[in-house]
């Protein structure tokens, strides 16, 4: 599992006033643009520690997805912003954030008007419902089609069992009922079969690795007694025990879509 390549921040080009955390497209001095996601915003670190391991999950098994990036917002960074909102989130976020590769052109897809077959509908409601993300619905895909391609976005709310952990164990056990309301459930008729192929594609040695990839930064959620290390450890274990267990969610998904149709 290669680190994921680190940049800085060189120009805040325009927010994107999506949702409640007020990402921003930014340039680099690689001289790409990146979709900024701030540590400063909304749930703070967290989300963007949802957003890596799911990108990178979903990278693992085969779904296209932005270039995630590891980037530094200097102190001198956003001086200039006239905007009192998006400053004080600049300032709170200086250090490291995440970027993800601006897909220039990109549109909305659509799962009536863009093909997505069965098999791929399929796996990506079985990924959201490991990764226990909550927003992949009809009111907001975050699917883009970009060079008639589908393309995985924003996972930042995968993971919501973190902002309590009590009984993580617990928590990876849960049958995720939020799977009722994917954009995708209606088309997902292979979920079973979804279930099998994935598991034969992603391990937990995999997961270790991806879960290695967050910045122990990242990880200091200010609970006393507990390292990063123990947090790293939790999420590890959180995603190993719902790979073992994915019949309990698997079989959430298919009674909600016989529910459905």
């Amino acid at each position: 599992m290669e680190p994921l390549r680190h940049q800085t921040v060189t120009r805040y080009v325009t927010p994107l006033r999506e949702g409640g955390s007020l990402p921003a497209v930014a340039e680099a001095d690689d001289g790409f643009s990146y979709v900024l996601k701030f540590r400063g915003a909304g749930h703070g670190p967290k989300a963007l520690v949802a957003e890596l391991i799911g990108g990178e999950v979903a990278r693992a098994l085969g779904f296209r997805v932005p270039e995630l990036v590891l980037l530094d917002v200097g102190e001198e960074f956003g001086r200039t912003e006239p905007d009192e909102e998006i400053q004080d989130l600049l300032k709170a976020s200086r250090g490291l954030n995440l970027g993800m590769h601006f897909l220039s052109g990109a549109f909305t897809a659509d799962p009536y008007v863009n093909g997505i077959d069965a098999t791929v509908a399929s796996r990506i409601v079985w990924l959201d419902a490991f990764l226990t993300n909550v927003d992949r619905t009809a009111l907001n895909t975050n699917m883009l089609m970009w060079n008639r391609e589908l393309w995985l976005i924003d996972h930042g709310a995968s993971l919501y069992f973190h902002h309590s952990w009590r009984n993580v164990e617990e928590a990876a056990l849960t049958p995720f009922p939020f799977i009722r309301d994917h954009a995708l459930l209606p088309k997902a008729s292979g979920i079973a079969e979804a279930d099998r192929w994935m598991r034969q594609h992603i391990t937990p040695r995999t997961l270790e690795k991806i879960i290695d990839l967050v910045p122990e930064d990242w990880l200091d959620y200010g609970m006393e007694g507990i390292t990063a290390a123990d947090v790293r450890q939790q999420y590890k274990r959180f995603l190993t025990e719902r790979l073992k267990h994915s019949s309990n969610f698997v079989n959430e998904a298919i009674d909600a879509r016989r529910r459905l149709i």
